[in-house]
């Protein structure tokens, strides 16, 4: 790596530690300590809504599969596997689903059945419901209790994924009805009970096998959030902080630190329409600029592992076979003298304004101008942020791609039929091939060429390059010593919440 980026990282570092350092030696101010609950877990956001029929950010996802019972969940190849039922696929276009016997009753003690998977299935596929999982559900032609333990789902065509996609938590047929506020007092049928949801800051839940009481704290501060920790605020805090804090932390008496590789996809991705990363041999430039290993090795401190697809290789539809794109600035300048910007050219580069964000744009910047192209970072609010991304005003940006489990992803985000507000394909990319593999990927009843057609599709994607794949980055949780039983899952859920105790 040469010696400008070197010295990105070694400042970046220097920067970070000291503001930790101060705050440990000044204290904090103004932080006021919740109440004690029997557990208490720091993240860097709270849930938007906590009803699953609205949900798509990460806490309200991960929080909802606790509240509420699914039909359907993955296994670790993240194939379907079954949850609360089982299903028998009676035809192409029939699936039919049996509820456990010994299923849990919802909170309010109503026993739950297959009225309520209807009610459920049926509210999100309503256009006046405004579900955003409506999308993945338009090839539902009808749902029906067949008795009061089974539903049977038809659909307008074959689809071999389709058990994949019930996967929202089924909340009561009665309450629907009533229009109920799931969003702010959820009633599930989960292995935890809601109790209270304070402002944006806290969600409180009862476990309900044993009673004990769990906080989810949002501390959107990085520092402040492992100072909680240290002072003995929270139990456990996970993911969101950057690598050599974790490192630190990890040092610390009293803390305890675990790693699990995760299935986060970082990219860089571009609009195809711009006149300058449209052209495919700067965005092959970019490609071989960026040095990913030294990254994930300064940066990440090795917690994250280079990537060359969206799917991460042990997925049952991912690719192990693809080369890596290799870090190579005579490559890039050759190639951006062939797209003509032999004297070099500038960009500009969106991203958040989270600090570890920046400090990746800060090395981006670094690596890129070793190649000659000259990168001018913007960094916004998420909102302001997240609102260019989905409108296309942008060249360069970065993002990641958060527990994806389904291969229908590639639709929603590279079918040239997906621009918004239609779906994610936001570079506006348009390619045939692309195209035609995600159709036959779709049409196809057999899972092993379902896979071939989704591992060829990946290799065309590394090929053109909407994305330049970066790393799938691990998760983490530091704890107090106490804590026991907290286990990281791929897709960094809140499962652990399940098995987690304390000695305290």
């Amino acid at each position: 790596m040469g010696n400008v980026t070197e010295l990105t990282f070694t400042r970046c570092r220097t920067r970070f530690i000291r503001g930790v350092l101060l705050c440990l030696f000044f204290g904090l101010a103004g932080c006021d300590q919740p109440p004690r609950a029997d557990v208490s877990l720091g993240l860097s956001a709270g849930p938007v809504t906590l009803d699953p029929r609205f949900a798509t950010d990460a806490v309200a996802t991960r929080l909802n599969r606790l509240l509420y019972a699914r039909l359907v969940d993955f296994d670790e190849a993240l194939a379907p596997t079954p949850a609360l039922a089982k299903w028998v696929r009676l035809g192409q276009l029939h699936y039919r689903f049996h509820l456990d016997e010994d299923r849990d009753t919802f909170h309010d003690g109503a026993t739950l059945t297959a009225a309520d998977v209807v009610a459920t299935y049926e509210s999100i596929l309503d256009k006046a419901t405004g579900s955003p999982h409506r999308g993945s559900l338009t090839n539902v032609a009808s749902i029906s209790a067949a008795s009061e333990d089974s539903v049977d789902f038809h659909l307008h065509k074959p689809d071999p994924l389709f058990p994949g996609k019930l996967v929202v938590g089924i909340l009561p047929a009665e309450l629907i009805r009533s229009s109920h506020p799931f969003n702010e007092r959820p009633v599930g049928s989960g292995p935890f009970e809601f109790q209270s949801w304070s402002g944006e800051n806290r969600v409180r839940m009862t476990r309900r096998r044993d009673g004990a009481v769990v906080d989810v704290l949002k501390i959107q501060e990085p520092t402040t959030r492992v100072l909680k920790l240290l002072r003995g605020e929270v139990d456990l805090i996970q993911s969101d902080v950057a690598p050599e804090v974790v490192g630190w932390l990890s040092a610390k008496p009293g803390v305890k630190v675990s790693r699990a590789q995760g299935t986060r996809f970082s990219y860089v991705g571009f609009n195809l329409e711009d006149p300058v990363v449209g052209k495919f041999e700067v965005r092959q430039a970019i490609a071989h600029a960026l040095d990913r290993d030294a990254i994930v090795q300064h940066v990440f401190k090795a917690g994250a592992r280079p990537a060359s697809a969206l799917l991460v290789p042990t997925h049952w539809a991912g690719h192990s076979g693809l080369v890596p794109i290799k870090h190579d600035l005579a490559e890039a300048k050759r190639l951006l003298a062939k797209a003509g910007y032999g004297e070099g050219l500038e960009i500009v580069y969106k991203t958040s304004a989270d600090p570890f964000r920046i400090r990746i744009a800060s090395i981006i910047q670094a690596q890129l101008k070793a190649a000659g192209i000259t990168v001018k970072v913007q960094s916004h609010d998420w909102g302001t942020f997240f609102g260019d991304v989905k409108a296309g005003r942008f060249q360069m940006y970065s993002l990641a791609w958060v527990g994806i489990k389904m291969p229908d992803i590639f639709r929603y985000v590279f079918h040239s039929d997906s621009v918004p507000p239609k779906g994610a394909n936001r570079g506006r990319y348009r390619d045939e091939r692309t195209d035609e593999l995600i159709e036959q990927a779709e049409s196809t009843s057999d899972l092993d060429a379902q896979a071939a057609h989704y591992r060829a599709l990946q290799a065309r994607l590394l090929e053109t390059l909407p994305y330049v794949p970066l790393w799938y980055e691990d998760n983490f949780y530091a704890a107090q010593d106490h804590v026991r039983g907290y286990r990281l899952t791929a897709d960094g859920n809140y499962d652990g919440l399940l098995t987690i105790s304390t000695s305290r």
